[in-house]
């Protein structure tokens, strides 16, 4: 018999099964409902709003991994922005007892439950939404950026395998800003760092347009960022 832990972590959708979510590992993907910041390229809006019923009661998903046991090798806890839920580390604690690596995708947006949950996670996935400076005008929350960051630094810390990428879109990042990003990342050691442009067709804000360059632009800022960063990625 399963016992309902926690059942305040809203949760609004589920990915079954998927291979891209946590790297070389089969695993399912838990949407936490709510998100702290509201980037301007957002196209997951239905996952803004701390709201609305769960899709899913907590219960349901435990008794989900209790039939993938053996078959799924990990769980990610998505968004949404995680951190935002303070019932999280319980949940993850609970995932851990089932015998799943754990994976969080975040931005980092609560720092000091950031630092709560990593002794628990196996693999972060860390949205880097700019420059300090700049992420405020991205996230449209005042202290983003310094926020952001100081999570980014605590993941450095903390000796957990992880992956950096920022997400582009051409009206609120310019070639120039993106390359002192990729700078300042490399100087800081991360690694895995991909750059992955933005969903136009269904946006937080309906004022952006497409975000597309000149091929040859492309190719060229590819190559001076690939001369920065040599493991950079480029999901388009």
């Amino acid at each position: 018999m399963i016992v309902r832990a926690r059942r305040e972590l809203r949760v609004g959708g589920l990915t079954p099964l998927t291979t891209i979510d946590y790297p070389d590992h089969l695993s399912c993907v838990i949407y936490c409902q709510g998100c702290s910041w509201r980037c301007r390229y957002c196209h997951n809006q239905e996952m803004i709003t701390t709201n609305p019923e769960p899709g899913y009661g907590w219960n349901q998903v435990l008794n989900f991994l209790n039939k993938r046991r053996g078959l799924l090798e990990a769980v990610v806890f998505s968004g949404g922005e995680p951190l935002l839920q303070k019932y999280l580390p319980q949940a993850v604690e609970q995932v851990n007892k089932m015998g799943f690596k754990v994976g969080l995708h975040t931005a980092g947006s609560i720092p000091i439950r950031f630092s709560q949950v990593l002794p628990l996670i196996d693999w972060v996935g860390f949205d880097v939404k700019d420059l300090p400076s700049d992420t405020d005008n991205i996230t449209q929350v005042k202290g983003s950026g310094q926020k952001n960051w100081q999570s980014l630094k605590l993941l450095l810390a903390s000796h957990i395998d992880f992956q950096c990428r920022t997400t582009v879109h051409w009206q609120l990042i310019d070639e120039q800003r993106l390359v002192r990003l990729t700078e300042r990342l490399a100087d800081l050691g991360v690694v895995d760092y991909v750059i992955q442009f933005s969903r136009t067709n269904h946006m937080l804000d309906s004022t952006l347009g497409y975000s597309v360059l000149p091929g040859e632009r492309i190719e060229q800022l590819k190559s001076t960022l690939t001369n920065i960063l040599p493991t950079i990625k480029f999901a388009l």
